[in-house]
């Protein structure tokens, strides 16, 4: 049973600093990509970055250049650095992983999701 699991979530100034994690237990198979995705009060669930096997990254707009997106594969763990916050990206922060079995098959999983708070 795998399981996606974020922590990192807080109250920070605007301006200031946060690393989210997320750890995929219970994978057997190659995670072959993970995700930050982010839900405001009212909105709708958006991209925020996206790192693959290779390494290659991908970000929304709004967090180019103040975001980072990092992983470590040997723990199955994805990591997003958070640079010069503001109270636009106060949000619930969620991980969702992609399961890649044998190249044939991929399975989608999300996290239940960490809060980040923006706010002087």
């Amino acid at each position: 049973h795998v399981q996606v699991v974020e922590s990192g979530g807080d109250l920070v100034q605007p301006g200031g600093s946060l690393r989210l994690s997320c750890a995929v237990f219970g994978s057997s198979f190659t995670i072959k990509s993970m995700s930050w995705y982010r839900q405001a009060p009212g909105r709708q669930r958006e991209f925020v970055a996206r790192i693959e096997n290779g390494d290659s990254t991908y970000y929304a707009e709004s967090v180019e250049g103040r975001f980072t997106i990092s992983r470590d594969g040997a723990k199955n763990t994805a990591y997003l650095q958070m640079n010069n916050l503001k109270p636009e990206d106060t949000a619930v922060y969620y991980c969702y992983a992609v399961e890649s079995v044998l190249a044939i098959h991929t399975y989608n999983y999300w996290g239940q999701g960490t809060q980040v708070t923006v706010s002087s």
